[in-house]
């Protein structure tokens, strides 16, 4: 009997050591299977949200397509107003830069844009001419109009202050990043000096494709860099005249008499703004006959064959939120005739 008892004590103890084996095993199951289920919940969430961020992005660029679409129809139909009307000129009080409203997306979010005249601003690509060794009388010509411009423009900046002959040297390296030899100017660099910098580079010697180009040529400072942002424009790369009725006060500040590298002052500019706004100007010899020009018009040849009337060239600046997620684009847009060509997009997430 006692070994009965024995033998039958034996087995169930077996038998409860099996059980607590099994029992650890299937925890170890479940912790294992918890943790597959956790870390695959994690990949879901994250290729969910991937893939919804993807979806309102697609949907905000969509949106912005249709802001393009939008500006083109807008230049268009200025376009043909202006040829009923028999106008050839470009202002600030056509259709084209009037201050659009929010757009409501479908209770998605909103979208809004604006057009700019980029004949308004200073061409960049203008500096790509270098001067003549003497005009007509053999006298020397330091700077092209151009040049000249864009000297008085540097100046003109609030801050950072430019002094004229940091604006000089500026002024004749961009000319020197533009045009097609390795010969540096006066004032101005080549490749000797690009190979100097690290990572060394080499002068561009072409049209700038891009404002941002700008950050790459000697002497030019990130604060002056984004100064000038606003004012200058490197389209279209074959440079057109400066617009006289949608140029801001610091591009017309850049217009003074010929050789006179100061540029007007900021008293002078606003009032030419102001004149325009109250009475507008009729064509280019009413606003070369300004009061800001008095005792200037007569030696400002070289500056008048800067100024026109009319724009081709505009900027939209479009911006889309959709489920809370800013997006914006920016598009130059070639208006010629009825025809309206996208010269180049820009766009990314705020």
């Amino acid at each position: 009997m006692h070994c009965l008892r024995s033998n039958s004590g034996a087995a169930i103890n077996a038998r409860r050591t099996q059980g607590g084996a099994a029992l650890i095993v299937a925890m170890l199951v479940f912790a294992l299977a918890t943790a597959l289920v956790v870390a695959m919940k994690g990949d879901f969430d994250r290729f969910f949200q991937r893939s919804v961020n993807l979806l309102f992005d697609e949907q905000a660029q969509a949106y912005l397509r249709g802001a393009e679409d939008l500006a083109a129809m807008v230049l268009i139909m200025d376009y043909d107003q202006d040829k009923s009307e028999g106008m050839t000129r470009d202002d600030l009080e056509e259709l084209w830069a009037e201050e659009a409203p929010d757009y409501p997306l479908d209770d998605i979010g909103w979208m809004r844009g604006s057009i700019e005249d980029l004949q308004g601003r200073f061409n960049l690509n203008a500096l790509a001419v270098r001067p003549r060794q003497a005009d007509q009388s053999g006298a020397t010509i330091a700077y092209t109009a151009a040049q000249e411009q864009f000297i008085r423009l540097l100046q003109a900046l609030e801050e950072p202050i430019v002094s004229e002959q940091e604006a000089r040297a500026i002024t004749e390296s961009v000319s020197d990043w533009l045009d097609t030899d390795t010969i540096p100017s006066a004032n101005g660099v080549e490749d000797d000096y690009y190979y100097g910098q690290t990572p060394s580079y080499r002068a561009a010697n072409r049209p700038m494709g891009s404002v941002s180009e700008l950050r790459a040529v000697a002497y030019m400072t990130p604060e002056i860099y984004e100064a000038l942002l606003p004012y200058v424009t490197v389209w279209p790369q074959t440079p057109e005249p400066i617009n006289i009725h949608t140029a801001s006060a610091m591009v017309l500040r850049t217009l003074n008499s010929d050789k006179n590298l100061s540029p007007l002052s900021a008293e002078e500019g606003q009032s030419l703004i102001e004149y325009r706004e109250e009475v507008g100007f009729k064509d280019i010899p009413d606003f070369l006959a300004n009061a800001a020009f008095e005792g200037r018009r007569e030696t400002m040849t070289g500056v008048r064959d800067e100024l026109g009337e009319s724009s081709e060239y505009f900027l939209l600046d479009a911006t889309a939120e959709v489920a809370d997620r800013n997006v914006r684009l920016y598009s130059v847009l070639h208006r010629h005739n009825r025809q309206i060509e996208t010269l180049v997009r820009a766009s990314g997430s705020l």
